[in-house]
């Protein structure tokens, strides 16, 4: 069985750290994003993955070969000369794709318990030539509303309903089985306005509802509030994995090596990667460290990403969704509300309102 994950071009939406390495290999939790999708792959016995991109293709397969040995699974790269949307990628790649067996689809800016499993069983049941995942949503009007029978049957696609039809969307991971490359020409094409509607007419187009959390991760603020979501599904299913305590309070992440100073206060709803040092009297709060990252003591960071080897000093305050990218400084005593810190930049007087740093 194999898969392939839709990685596609700049990851724009979750500069500035798209600015030093392609977003499937920005860390969610500690880990490649990209990684928490292929490991639950290989748990269900996937044994290919496939890797749809058009941007620096040569760094992430440089990372991965590493990977690939570790987890024993075959991972490849499918390079396209020019963005071919969600469908155009599956037809450049269907040559390491089509075996006759069904496949995995994934958008890489998700991230769920990923049921593999009950979708193998759910779509040889229903022996639909597609099964998606639908997730519920509070607000459907942001996004395409999917409608079906009970089922799973779909009937209908509603793109961005402004009067309520339903509340569950397509979560971006797909089973799908070979003839769907029959569907497919060459092109850049869009899989959920030009196949799967077509698919859905001929009552070929199964769902399942996505049990747990769901969340796309590909912005900023979804990054942390995905995160939220993630550590929640982690207390659940391994609470000894997280810190604790009396420095920690709710869900906190912390990298083995890292370095936590004296009467710091962390949670919660905290990530602290490998290698970064936390300073005494430290509070975080819904927060996520990347790797090498300094904290100064008596800071204060909440709602923020702070960038690989940024540095934020003494007695600092960040806070309303700072995003600080590769090796940033914030001077000692500087007050940072909301602002996008490009890499190797630094700040050495407050930011009173939120702004990019370039």
């Amino acid at each position: 069985m194999k898969g392939l994950i839709l990685v596609g071009g700049f990851g724009t939406r979750l500069r500035p750290l798209t600015l030093s390495r392609p977003k499937p290999l920005v860390e969610f939790c500690n880990k490649a994003m990209v990684l928490h999708q292929i490991e639950a792959l290989a748990a269900v016995g996937v044994s290919e993955v496939v890797l749809a991109v058009n941007y620096q293709p040569h760094v992430i397969e440089e990372f991965l070969a590493k990977e690939s040995d570790k987890l024993g699974i075959k991972i490849t790269t499918s390079l396209e000369d020019e963005p071919m949307g969600t469908a155009g990628p599956l037809k450049v790649a269907e040559k390491h794709l089509n075996d006759g067996e069904p496949f995995f689809v994934l958008n890489s800016d998700v991230t769920c318990d990923f049921p593999f499993q009950a979708m193998i069983d759910f779509h040889k049941k229903t022996g639909a030539e597609g099964t998606l995942l639908v997730t519920k949503v509070e607000d459907p009007t942001k996004f395409g509303v999917i409608l079906y029978d009970d089922a799973g049957k779909i009937d209908q696609f509603v793109e961005k309903p402004q009067k309520f039809v339903g509340d569950r969307i397509n979560a971006g991971i797909y089973l799908l089985s070979p003839g769907v490359f029959d569907r497919i020409e060459l092109r850049p094409t869009s899989i959920e306005k030009e196949v799967f509607p077509v698919m859905a007419k001929e009552s070929k187009l199964f769902c399942m509802e996505l049990p747990g959390f769901w969340a796309d991760v590909g912005n900023p603020t979804d990054f942390r509030s995905g995160t939220t979501l993630k550590l929640a599904s982690v207390r659940d299913a391994s609470p000894g994995t997280l810190a604790s305590g009396e420095s920690y309070e709710g869900n906190v992440l912390v990298a083995p090596d890292a370095v936590i100073g004296k009467g710091c206060r962390i949670g919660p709803d905290v990530v602290i990667g490998p290698g970064c040092v936390v300073g005494d009297g430290v509070r975080l709060v819904r927060t996520t460290l990347l790797e090498g990252a300094r904290i100064g003591s008596c800071a204060y960071v909440s709602d923020s990403i702070v960038g690989w080897a940024s540095k934020v000093g003494e007695w600092a305050r960040l806070s309303n969704g700072c995003v600080l990218g590769e090796d940033v400084a914030i001077k000692s005593e500087v007050y940072v509300n909301g602002a996008t810190v490009l890499p190797h930049k630094s700040v050495s007087a407050d930011i009173l309102s939120p702004k990019i740093v370039l």
